[in-house]
């Protein structure tokens, strides 16, 4: 792709846990929210909304939102869970970074910014089996 003049970024806040896959596209401050979707939106059943199959079907659809809002890329916020939960990030994570690639936006940084405690609240204790 040749360097334009102007390219347009913004950022694309991705959070993935085991229950649900969230994709918002803001600007590059993050003040102002362009597109939004939710594993909900895509898929019929409940247990199918953090399937990469579900974020890659709403990665398409805000793909061609943000073509038409006029970005060019995106740099990706990935968040999971996070706090004394589980850090990593769902399935759909990765899933949704692909399909946009896929879709012709041009990829910038890719940052983890799940939430860390610094000795916050006490864990859950563990499930007796």
């Amino acid at each position: 792709m040749s360097e334009s003049a102007e390219q347009k970024w913004g950022i694309a806040h991705v959070y993935a846990s085991f229950n649900n896959t969230l994709i918002t596209i803001t600007d590059q401050t993050g003040a102002e929210t362009i597109v939004k979707s939710s594993g909900g939106s895509v898929v019929k059943q409940n247990r199918d909304e953090a399937s990469p199959y579900a974020a890659m079907q709403m990665a398409e659809t805000v793909a061609e939102q943000v073509k038409a809002a006029g970005l060019s890329g995106l740099h990706v916020r990935v968040r999971g869970p996070g706090g004394n939960g589980n850090k990593s990030p769902g399935p759909g994570a990765q899933a949704t970074i692909r399909a946009l690639a896929r879709a012709g936006i041009e990829i910038g940084r890719i940052e983890d910014v799940t939430p860390v405690p610094h000795d916050g609240t006490r864990a859950p204790k563990n499930k007796r089996v």
